[in-house]
């Protein structure tokens, strides 16, 4: 994965920009599986299978590339127990606890929302 560098120039925080630094991560981060775990992972602290029991319909191949994504960006934390089997915990940071208040308020969004759009899409769809 290439990672655009910071310049520490305002243009590297402009979503507008298709260059920007603001833009890979907002693309990385504004997907529906790293939104559903962020909200799954909530206050709580969980392992990699209740996870994914939480998320459901998540691949372990899509959990784990989101799960790496979440961590790299700092809004993860991951902590390996040495046990026998290891034991994988995953954590929100803080950033990612920050970044959880917006995910509620789209969740409220959806569920206030949701008889309005489905009525949209069968009007359109007919």
């Amino acid at each position: 994965m290439v990672t655009k560098q910071i310049k520490d120039s305002p243009d590297d925080a402009d979503l507008t920009r298709s260059d920007s630094l603001a833009r890979e991560i907002f693309s990385e981060i504004a997907n529906k599986w790293a939104f559903l775990i962020i909200e799954s992972l909530g206050e709580r602290t969980l392992r990699f299978s209740e996870l994914r029991n939480k998320v459901e319909g998540i691949s372990h191949k899509m959990l784990t590339q989101n799960l790496r994504m979440l961590e790299r960006n700092g809004l993860v934390e991951r902590k390996v127990h040495p046990t026998v089997p290891p034991r994988v915990e995953y954590t929100l940071t803080e950033a990612g606890r920050a970044l959880r208040a917006t995910v509620d308020g789209m969740c409220a969004w959806t569920q206030r929302y949701f008889g309005h759009i489905e009525a949209s899409r069968h009007r359109f769809d007919a």
